[in-house]
Parts: structure tokens; C-alpha cells; sequence
């Protein structure tokens, strides 16, 4: 709908913590309270700056695995969700989440949580009134387009002005609650344009600058982000990655179409990093250290970073292992993050992934990617990697100088690297990459 204000643009992607990958639909206040503490001792200085409660924090009765029909969901008596008490004791005698943002914003993070598209059906069921108008819950509420992968949500008929009045009301509660970061869910598959339109209204009219991000992505078209751009700080261009080796490689492709488009306008996302220690109490798989090799670990953050993707890492922080921590803490890498331009990628080939971007001040970046299943050595035409043949090139991950040979006369040493230009050896294991920097001048 025309005049609805553009979100603020954020200079770079967003960057934080989500309890879905480890705790599901019930993670607790204390180990929110646990995860914040630790990235703002151990990931702030690089720019993790955002802690979201995921999905669920209304009921009493959430577990792993899953979600509950008719949960007996927490709403005040205007129909707006409300945290559970128990689960959220700071919560308790109508506080809602303002305790807890307060105490987030005290360590100097931002506080996120988890919405669904539409009004809840026990708001229905009890005739709770909206908020500044005569309309009650059934009078907006629409059964036909309704959620169908979780129970909790009827949709909401926005020809009807209270629909609007609804929103407005839950997005009042949560500027007084101090809320920095939204993911509203539902709103992309199938792709509901009239919510996303009253829903950033309704973050406008709050007086709070507050991110929007939209899930899930799964069939996300291009041809929607003007509309995106519009409405949303983020929005997901897949369904929800795991750590899998073929949830990681199938968004090689969605980047390539979405992150030439990334910029302060909005930040295509390609779902949260399940990382470190993850499926404690989640929706998918046991308690574990993530499944993903060191490398493939690696490969993940690396196309994140060139595609200019926000990173919310999904896993339980202080009980993560120290290594995984280690790559979330690389300040080179996230510099690629924050300043990289014209991110693209710029030729696939059999197992060979390259990308390229520019970065603020003349660096040049180019990422690697090896996606085989056995190790391989290559060497590279520095031209191909957008690389002049001569300046520094430094291997981010690992800090190590990459040495450019120039190359004389065609031989089998550099087979494929024409003469004048510099060959660049790399060995990658399998499901390898690396993030290359070279500073010209």
C-alpha cells in the first residue's frame, strides 16, 4: 500500500544470536540471558550485536520436536501475545519482555524476538477486543489463510480497517517493550504482500526503529524486491538451512541471484548459521556439535560473507567449541561483511565456485570455493579472480600471504594462466574454500 515508510536503512547486514537452532520453541529466559552475556564478552567487539527469542515464547507448554494444537498460549486482553511467565519470570505481573530488553540493552546488545503473520486463534476463541477500535478478534480474523506448518494463528482480512489496528496495537507493545529486531514468520511462502505492507505500517507507527526480517524464503522470487526493499531490513531466500552439507550448497545458487541486489536497502538472508553446539531442545535432530566439517564450516561463513548475508549463528554459545567461536570472532573477514561492493559470483564450473567484490577502501576480494568431495590443488589465473598480478594477497581465514607468480611463458606449471599474468596456487580440502584479499597501490 502506498505511504508506508521505508525502513531505516542499515549500513550493513544485521548480526546476532537466534535460539532456534538449539532450543526451539523453548528456550528460557536464563539461557537467553546466558547467550547475551557471552557475545557481549566475546563477540560485540566484532560486530554481534543482536540477541532474538525465536518462536513460542507464549507457550507454557512448548517442546522440542514440535508444535501444540490449541496451546494454551499466553495474550493479554487485547489478544496480543505475551511471554510465559514461567519460562520468562521477568515477565511476570505484565512486564512482558521489557525486564529482559532492558537488560539486553545494558550489555550493549539489541533484542530481537520471533512474531506470526495474523491474530492468535485463542484470541479468537475469546472474544478479545482490538485495541482502539469497536472490533473484536473474530471480526478480523480470517480461516482461509492460515499457516500450515504451525497451529497457533488464524490470518488476519485486511479489508477490514481493525485488521490494521491490530497490528498497530502489537507492534505499540513491543516499542514499549524496548524490541530492536523483529522476525515476523508466514509472511513469504506463499508470499503475503498485504500483511508485510500493515505490518511494516504498523513498526512505523510504533515511534521505535525497529528491524524487520521476513521468513521463510523457500521459492522467494527477484521479482518481488522492490516490494521487499520497501517493507523489510532482511528477508530469508530459503527455507530452514541445518547443518548439512546439501542445505549449504543449495544456496550457492539463490546467492548468485540475491546478493548483487544486497545493500542498505535490504540484505537478502540466507537463514540462520547452525553453527557450534545446536539441537538441545530444537525442532530437528538431538543434541549435538554441529555436523559440518571444519571446512564446510568454513565454506558456509565464506559465502555468507562475500554474498553480504546477515549472520545470526544458531548455536548455544557458551557451550560451543572454542574453534567455531574462533571463526565468528575474525575481524578480517567480517571487514568483507561490512565494506564489500558489487559482491557476484563470477564463474561455476564443475566443482569451482568463484566470487568476487570490492571493497571500500581499493581492497579487492575474491572467494574460492572448492564444493568436491576430494582434495584438490589449483592453480588460478589471477585475472580470473578479478586480482591484479602483482599486490599483496592475504588468505583471510587463516592470515597467511598467498603468493602471486607471474608467469612468463605458457608451461604445465601454470597450464591455463596466459602469459603476463600471475598464477595463484590454492589446495583446498573437500568442501574447501578460501576468502582472498588483495590491496592494490
Amino acid at each position: 500500500m502506498a505511504g508506508t515508510p521505508v525502513p531505516t536503512p542499515t549500513p550493513a547486514p544485521p548480526m546476532g544470536w537466534n535460539s532456534w537452532d538449539c532450543y526451539g520453541t523453548t528456550v528460557t529466559e536464563a539461557e537467553v540471558i546466558a547467550n547475551a552475556e557471552f557475545m557481549a564478552e566475546h563477540l560485540l567487539p566484532y560486530g554481534w550485536d543482536t540477541v532474538v527469542v525465536d518462536i513460542d515464547w507464549a507457550d507454557p507448554t512448548a517442546r522440542s520436536h514440535g508444535y501444540n494444537a490449541d496451546a494454551p498460549l499466553h495474550i493479554d486482553d487485547w489478544g496480543r501475545l505475551v511471554p510465559d511467565p514461567v519460562r520468562f519470570p521477568s515477565a511476570a505481573d505484565g512486564a512482558g519482555f521489557g525486564p529482559l530488553a532492558q537488560r539486553l540493552h545494558g550489555l550493549g546488545l539489541r533484542f530481537g524476538i520471533h512474531t506470526m503473520r495474523g491474530i492468535p486463534r485463542r484470541a479468537v476463541v475469546a472474544g478479545a477486543p482490538i485495541l482502539g477500535t469497536e472490533a473484536r478478534a473474530a471480526d478480523v480474523a480470517d480461516a482461509t489463510n492460515v499457516c500450515e506448518w504451525n497451529p497457533d494463528m488464524l490470518g488476519l482480512d485486511h479489508t477490514h480497517p481493525a485488521a490494521q489496528a491490530y497490528y498497530d496495537s502489537t507492534l505499540a507493545l513491543y516499542a514499549e517493550w524496548g524490541v530492536d529486531f523483529i522476525k515476523a514468520d508466514d509472511m513469504l511462502w506463499p508470499y503475503q504482500a498485504a500483511d508485510i505492507e500493515a505490518y511494516a505500517r504498523a513498526i512505523a507507527r510504533s515511534g521505535r526503529d525497529i528491524q524487520l526480517s521476513l521468513s521463510p524464503g523457500r521459492d522467494l522470487s527477484l521479482a518481488r524486491l522492490a516490494h521487499l526493499r520497501e517493507h523489510a531490513t532482511m528477508w530469508r531466500i530459503c527455507d530452514d538451512l541445518w547443518d548439512d552439507w546439501s542445505d549449504v550448497e543449495a544456496n550457492f545458487a539463490r546467492f548468485a541471484r540475491w546478493a548483487p541486489h544486497a545493500s542498505p536497502a535490504g540484505w537478502p538472508d540466507g537463514d540462520m548459521l547452525p553453527l557450534g553446539r545446536i539441537g538441545l531442545r530444537a525442532e530437528r535432530g538431538e543434541p549435538r556439535d554441529d555436523r559440518l566439517t571444519p571446512a564446510e564450516r568454513q565454506s558456509l561463513l565464506t559465502l555468507w560473507i562475500v554474498a553480504r548475508s546477515p549472520l545470526m549463528v544458531g548455536g548455544d554459545l557458551p557451550s560451543s567449541d572454542p574453534a567455531t567461536i574462533a571463526l565468528l570472532q575474525n575481524a578480517d573477514a567480517l571487514a568483507v561483511l561490512r565494506d564489500a561492493v558489487s559482491s557476484r559470483e563470477v564463474f561455476r564450473e564443475r566443482d569451482l565456485v568463484v566470487w568476487t567484490a570490492d571493497g571500500r577502501a581499493g581492497e579487492r576480494y575474491a572467494a574460492v570455493f572448492h564444493l568436491g568431495g576430494a582434495p584438490v590443488s589449483l592453480v588460478l589465473d589471477a585475472g580470473d579472480l578479478a586480482l591484479t598480478p602483482d599486490g599483496e594477497v592475504r588468505e583471510l581465514w587463516s592470515g597467511a600471504d598467498v603468493p602471486l607468480e607471474p608467469v612468463a611463458v605458457q608451461s604445465d606449471a601454470a597450464r591455463g594462466v596466459a602469459p603476463g599474468s600471475a598464477a595463484l596456487r590454492l589446495a583446498l580440502p573437500p568442501h574447501g574454500s578460501a576468502l582472498l584479499r588483495q590491496r592494490v597501490g
